[in-house]
């Protein structure tokens, strides 16, 4: 006699399933979400009517390819009404972005754009690159394309305007000039070279230019020059003319600079087999601060205004638009976007699309871009594709991998240990997924790599275990690489073998004869190490992983090394937070200092009241 265990009825799905919403369903705006038979999302849509709207998809027939296999593949609904079809379009664009549905237009890249921030907490203000939340009290300048683009703007800028670019600690420490006044980037108003009014006047000069006031500072410029000549002060004229240069160097460098567009984004879109590449040029002050292109991910059948008005959605979900969008297309929601955008910034933003003029020229440059740059990146795309093959035919993997995860340690005699993880696809290095790890051990030796790996890879798969354990989102790696010989490979598939994952393919990259580059050996679980052809693509590939990986593993490891030098004992006092722990240390000089300090001269600090000033007292003492 067996057991027989019933089949499991087929969840339904397909338009039928839609339909039988339709009963439930009123006139209001709101979001839908469409789920498959695993309670997946498919889709996230927003709508002005969602009975409406969700009929549409009720019908078996007139849909596109990619709306009939969503379609198909649909077994319940989810629905969220709103007041407003503006907070409907918010609520969807965040939905997309936390979910990440299949067949949604997806931005992939979100990452926050650096801004020059001149601050305004000091009386000689100082001048810096700034990324994130604008919470510090100044005036910003952006957002510029890339920290390349500001970097190279603020030293042209610190040659003009000659601004300090010091911390408010070691301005305030300072008893004679740094290298930045010997070259001409500073006019040192840490020791008095300068008056609080003259430096006054150059930072607002430097904040007319960032603002679009170019001109009216050159010929300013030009006329101190000239009267600087005349009197015969001819090493001044000669620094103003410096100044001169350098401005225009700046202004040649941001190439094309708008006559008729003072504060605008440019956005062009290029589509093409089933790939897409936008465009953003950010003007601001009338000035080109650079551009950056982005791939979100579509579908074969999607029209652009639908990922170019998803596009904008997502893009400025967490940025802050400017005044207008200047766009290459038509969107599908044009005033509705406009609106939701306005009401984000506050003032009046217009989206427009131009067909003549020096606006449709700029649009022209944004969507040139984006086909040179899309062209690129499927070249790439195709090149990754056949590095990934290699990959698989060297070490005999069923299919190309989709997810290469190599792992590597950093430490010096096991102080400060790092462990780090970078991963790799058909898109090439996928940064947004690299993690690292500060290593927990108390009990490990000093310097055991082995206990090292073994502690990051629990944590990996531990974690990977818990939030995925269907293997359904794509996180888990397809072949894992290891720094090492046999010995590293057999003590990893040990640990994976205990977590129960041991079946993903692993491979360890070992230096080979004589540690010689281009000589590396791969060593895989019970069969002899392989090396490949020295000019082989696929060796060179795994180098630059293997490389990666140790730059990656350094680098974090360096900044935790950095941090740690920097610490001191009042990180450990309960209540003293970075404001509290400047004043201390610029008030007794270092926290040896602060910790012999009495009561009452702790009382006398500005900014720490009797209650924190007895805290710390007490934590030093208390302490012995």
């Amino acid at each position: 006699m067996t057991d027989q265990t019933p089949p499991q009825t087929p969840v339904p799905t397909g338009h039928k399933v839609i339909q039988s919403y339709l009963r439930t369903l009123d006139a209001s705006p709101g979001v839908y979400r469409m789920l498959d038979a695993q309670a997946r999302v498919l889709y996230v849509g927003k709508a002005r009517n969602l009975k409406a709207r969700v009929s549409s998809y009720a019908r078996p027939t007139g849909h596109t390819g990619r709306i009939m296999r969503m379609i198909d593949a649909t077994a319940s609904m989810m629905f969220l009404t709103t007041a407003t079809e503006t907070e409907a379009l918010l609520l969807e664009q965040n939905l997309i972005k936390q979910l990440k549905p299949r067949y949604n237009v997806l931005l992939r890249d979100d990452k926050s754009f650096p801004n020059i921030l001149v601050t305004k907490s000091h009386d000689y203000p100082m001048i810096k690159k700034h990324r994130g939340a604008k919470r510090e009290k100044g005036a910003y300048y952006g957002p510029f394309a890339s920290a390349g683009a500001v970097n190279r703007t603020l030293a042209q800028l610190q040659r003009v305007f000659q601004l300090r670019n010091c911390t408010d600690s070691v301005f305030e420490t300072r008893t004679r000039p740094c290298l930045q006044y010997q070259i001409k980037r500073c006019t040192a108003p840490c020791v008095g070279y300068i008056t609080k009014a003259e430096y006054a006047a150059q930072v607002n000069d430097a904040e007319r230019y960032l603002s679009g006031k170019s001109t009216e500072i050159q010929e300013k410029l030009a006329g101190q020059m000239a009267e600087a000549s005349e009197a015969m002060e001819f090493e001044r004229a000669a620094a103003l003319r410096d100044r001169i240069k350098a401005m225009t160097q700046i202004q040649t460098a941001q190439g094309v600079n708008p006559r008729s567009v003072d504060e605008a984004d440019i956005i062009a879109l290029h589509l093409e087999n089933g790939q897409a590449c936008v465009q953003v040029f950010f003007i601001r002050g009338g000035q080109n601060w650079g551009n950056r292109d982005f791939y979100p991910r579509v579908g074969v059948d999607v029209e652009a205004p639908e990922v170019l008005e998803a596009f904008i959605g997502q893009f400025y979900d967490t940025k802050e638009p400017p005044r207008q969008l200047i766009l290459s297309n038509e969107i599908e929601n044009p005033d509705l976007m406009a609106e939701a955008l306005t009401g984000k910034l506050g003032r009046k933003v217009t989206l427009m699309v131009p067909q003549r003029g020096e606006k449709a020229e700029l649009v022209e440059s944004a969507l040139r871009n984006a086909r040179e740059s899309l062209a690129r990146k499927m070249a790439e795309s195709a090149t990754q594709a056949r590095l990934l093959r290699g990959v698989a035919d060297a070490f005999g993997l069923d299919a190309a991998p989709q997810r290469i995860e190599v792992y590597d340690n950093s430490h010096i005699q096991g102080a400060h240990a790092v462990g780090a993880m970078i991963v790799a696809g058909p898109e090439g290095m996928m940064k947004n997924q690299y993690r690292k790890f500060n290593i927990r051990g108390d009990d490990l030796t000093p310097g055991d790599d082995f206990g090292m790996m073994k502690e990051v890879l629990q944590r990996r798969f531990k974690r990977l275990l818990k939030e995925d354990p269907d293997r359904s989102k794509g996180t888990w790696p397809d072949l894992l690489l290891i720094d090492g010989g046999a010995g590293q490979v057999s003590a990893v598939r040990g640990i994976m073998e205990e977590m129960g994952v041991g079946e993903i393919p692993m491979v360890g990259v070992a230096k080979g004869i004589d540690r010689d580059l281009g000589k590396e050996e791969f060593h895989r679980t019970g069969q002899r190490p392989i090396a490949l052809p020295r000019n082989d693509p696929v060796l060179y590939f795994i180098q630059r992983l293997r490389d990666e990986a140790h730059r990656f593993a350094i680098g974090t490891h360096r900044a935790k090394r950095s941090k740690a030098t920097r610490a001191t004992p009042l990180d450990d006092v309960p209540g003293v937070g970075a404001a509290r722990k400047r004043a201390l240390l610029a008030h007794f000089g270092s926290a040896k200092a602060v910790s012999r300090a009495n009561l009452a001269d702790l009382k006398a600090v500005e900014g720490v009241s009797e209650g924190l000033a007895q805290k710390v007292y007490d934590y030093f003492h208390e302490k012995g």
